[in-house]
């Protein structure tokens, strides 16, 4: 590989199409503008690129197709985010090749900020975790329309309206044609709906428990299997942020400000970021303030100045601040209670299935080795678990285990 690039070649990427257009380190145009299908991509690259052309393309549903087909035949790819482009480029004709052109030159000159490339795990999770939301919703829309026609006809469920012994229940209902069909289809839906969650959430468990990082965010209040694994998804490599504040504004939890002059004002959260990373946070936060002493304080001493819902919001953002610190150093919360740390490393092993997941390995030992991870809880030996109490193995110091 060369030291530096002597073509830099810009793609506009649509679903069928591409274009080309590359131009040398004085924004000449030296190549293009050329046009492709997006199916022979492969061969395009092999006769047109070389391993002295720096590529550049914008974030597209088929972006990490193009780098992972891209990145071994060239110098480089950089995918940018398009808005980032937009503030650069303000044109009032806009073509594909003109757009191709626009980001060939910028590159050239290196106006441009490449965005990060998750790994393939990071993109499967991604993808495992957006497949159940789609799931999620499908279920919760079936559900909608079968409570909507109870309260249309002025029915009862006796029990759980949804549960398999429900399913006769509903067959019999004296409703029109037309009633039976949709309520037939929407219990079917559901069905669906709920089976596929079951196979995506038992594909997760199997991640989970190979996972060493998500111990260290169970260990957090509200932070269940699925939030860790969603945090996780979202941040994929926490080395990527030096400190909490750049993580709190990648998923825009920071607040807005304008400092200019003698004015100086700060607004709302940017909302700028990852969503799925945001309301994790903000439903972690919710549980939080309901079941942990200090977030509970924190809420208390909060509330009466922004309001509830604004709180919470705040609380979300010191509780992303406790993610960085537990991800990055792999210790225990500052606000941690070794008690309330044990039970969520206790339940979190039995949901996960200890001999499926874990190896053959006893719930109790999982929790143990977690509490002696983050050098909590040495002292504790019975976790309290609803109406159970269970007896812990005695603490093995870090010392003794090396």
């Amino acid at each position: 590989m060369t030291e530096s690039p002597t073509r830099f070649i810009g793609l506009d990427i649509h679903k069928q199409y591409f274009v080309a257009v590359g131009v040398n380190q004085q924004r000449e145009v030296v190549f293009g503008p050329r046009r492709a299908s997006v199916y022979q991509l492969e061969d395009w690259v092999l006769r047109h690129l070389t391993k002295e052309d720096a590529i550049v393309l914008e974030m597209t549903t088929n972006a990490y197709l193009f780098y992972d087909i891209l990145l071994p035949y060239v110098h480089s790819v950089l995918v940018v985010h398009p808005p980032h482009v937009a503030l650069v480029t303000k044109a009032s004709v806009k073509t594909d090749k003109k757009a191709a052109l626009a980001l060939a030159q910028l590159h050239a000159v290196g106006m441009l900020e490449g965005v990060w490339i998750p790994p393939h795990a990071v993109r499967d999770l991604r993808a495992l975790l957006a497949q159940r939301e789609k799931m999620v919703r499908l279920s919760t829309m079936a559900k909608n329309r079968l409570h909507s026609l109870l309260h249309r006809n002025h029915l009862v469920v006796p029990g759980k309206a949804f549960s398999p012994e429900q399913r006769e229940w509903w067959h019999d209902l004296n409703l029109s044609e037309t009633e039976q069909v949709m309520v037939s289809s929407d219990l079917d839906t559901l069905e669906f709906a709920q089976k596929q969650i079951g196979k995506i959430e038992e594909c997760l468990k199997q991640k989970s428990a190979e996972d060493p990082r998500i111990p260290l965010l169970i260990q957090l209040p509200g932070v269940a299997m699925l939030t860790a694994i969603t945090i996780l998804a979202a941040i994929g490599e926490i080395e990527r942020f030096p400190n909490a504040k750049q993580l709190v504004g990648y998923a825009g939890l920071g607040t807005r400000v304008h400092d200019s002059g003698m004015k100086h004002s700060a607004g709302r959260i940017t909302k700028a970021g990852r969503k799925d990373l945001r309301r994790a946070m903000v439903n972690a936060a919710n549980h939080a303030v309901l079941h942990h002493v200090h977030w509970k304080r924190e809420l208390q001493r909060l509330e009466p100045r922004l309001g509830r819902s604004k709180a919470v919001v705040a609380i979300a953002r010191k509780l992303l601040v406790a993610v960085w610190h537990v991800l990055h150093e792999e210790v225990a919360d500052r606000f941690a209670d070794p008690h309330a740390v044990a039970v969520s490393f206790l339940g979190h092993a039995y949901r996960l299935g200890v001999r499926k997941h874990l190896k053959g390995k006893s719930a109790l030992v999982f929790t143990r080795e977690q509490l002696d991870r983050i050098e909590i809880g040495q002292e504790l030996e019975v976790v309290r678990w609803g109406s159970n109490h269970y007896k812990l193995p005695p603490s093995q110091p870090l010392s003794q285990k090396e």
